[in-house]
């Protein structure tokens, strides 16, 4: 297959030329589109655990489940982006994948033991992977080459809000009909917020479905999966390198929140330390949302690669400041308030600026192929990083944990500036 030198098709260039702005339908679209499918989702996540306590199943079922649908939606993408190239269909993957989140929220609510919880949970799952890339291709073929940053940046602030009023939309309906429902059962109040979260898992698909035009790419029939892993370009190799890399660091937040916990306990109760620790990841989430569209906005006009390494870096100091916490033994608001702050400016920078990047370095004909790689290298490298620190934690200290991550995140970090230099060939 012989790949065009120009990054994008006669039909994108099309496209984008009738539109002077970022700002503009599919956009706006599909960031509400997302704000709706993560406040699904995220509605669901705070009350999972509990139906799994009120239905007697242990914590490692809740461990195994996770760590199987996550690892399921990595590889998914990577198979959604190579589907989207081939045959030139997007627009109606993206609205299975919505959907799919939607019937997994349900399916987990009717649960009547694990199987039908990891079924659902896997089904949802399954959905994020299959909408992602291929709703970056949209993006990306909806906006002007020097103003992606801030459609991402957009998408993403977007996205995380409905992160923020996920768990509290899940915690206030438990708190309100909590008491009344636990009289029919235990488990009663969590399917009533599984089922609840199903609505705006619908809205989601909805508006994907008429806010959100996509060109379409073009047909490729004999585009072959591993011809188009081969000719992904060196440049984007090297990226991958240093996401790669850069990833088997990014722990779990989960694990911050753990961490946060652990040491506000020795100064408060566990209680206290865990709502504490609850607020804090608020925060976190909070600062991702008002950080992504800057972090955008400064990627266009400053260079997305740039911004992306300060994220990076503030990455590795985050851990650093996180280590040194338990190394002094401070149990204060203060030095746990700015890891969590730098956390999320650097989720902020990460998932707004690595597809920004990816889109220069890659043809228009594999984009959606090279989304999907980038999404299964994240993936891979959250299972690692997650493991690793949870490993060394358990059998040596949290401050020996972090540092390891701190390491892992400065040699991405550098791997990422030292190859910047060489990546001169970019595509619009």
């Amino acid at each position: 297959m012989d790949l065009p030198q120009n990054g994008e098709s006669t039909d994108e260039t099309a496209e984008i030329s009738t539109r002077q702005s970022w700002w503009n339908r599919t956009i706006i679209g599909a960031g509400i589109t997302s704000a709706l499918g993560d406040l699904c989702y995220e509605t669901g996540n705070v009350v999972l655990p509990g139906l799994m306590h009120a239905l007697g199943l242990p914590a490692v079922f809740l461990g195994l489940m996770e760590g199987i649908a996550d690892g399921l939606a990595s590889f998914t993408k990577l198979g959604a982006g190579y589907i989207g190239d081939r045959f030139g269909h997007r627009k109606a993957l993206v609205m299975l994948g919505y959907a799919l989140n939607a019937v997994g929220q349900g399916l987990m609510a009717l649960a009547t033991g694990f199987y039908m919880i990891a079924g659902g949970r896997i089904l949802a799952w399954f959905g994020r992977g299959l909408r992602g890339p291929l709703r970056d291709a949209i993006m990306t073929a909806a906006t002007p080459s020097d103003q992606r940053g801030r459609a991402f940046g957009f998408h993403r602030a977007a996205d995380t809000l409905g992160a923020i009023l996920g768990p509290a939309v899940g915690t206030a309906l438990v708190a309100w009909f909590g008491s009344a429902l636990a009289a029919v059962s235990p488990a009663m109040p969590f399917r009533f917020v599984l089922l609840v979260s199903m609505i705006p898992g619908i809205l989601a698909v909805i508006s994907f479905a008429t806010l959100v035009h996509d060109p379409g790419g073009t047909p490729n029939p004999h585009l072959a999966f591993l011809g188009t892993l081969s000719k992904m370009p060196s440049s984007f190799r090297r990226y991958l390198l240093a996401v790669g890399i850069y990833g088997s660091g990014d722990f779990a937040p989960t694990l911050l929140i753990l961490a946060a916990t652990q040491s506000l306990s020795s100064s408060h109760t566990l209680t206290a330390a865990g709502a504490f620790a609850g607020a804090l990841y608020v925060l976190r989430n909070t600062i991702q949302t008002a950080a992504s569209y800057p972090a955008g906005w400064l990627s266009d006009r400053l260079g997305a690669r740039r911004i992306l390494i300060v994220g990076y870096s503030l990455g590795v100091f985050s851990c650093v400041l996180l280590a040194l916490t338990f190394s002094v033994g401070w149990s204060h608001l203060l030095p746990l308030g700015l890891v969590f702050v730098l956390s999320g400016i650097c989720a902020a920078v990460q998932e707004t600026v690595e597809p920004v990047v990816t889109a220069s370095l890659v043809p228009q004909e594999i984009r959606a192929t090279c989304y999907g790689v980038l999404g299964a290298v994240n993936g891979m490298g959250d299972l690692i990083s997650s493991f690793l620190v949870g490993l060394v934690w358990t059998l040596f200290s949290p401050q020996l944990a972090f540092l390891v991550a701190g390491f892992m995140l400065s040699i991405g970090t550098m791997i990422l500036y030292a190859t910047s230099g060489g990546d001169s060939k970019q595509h619009n």
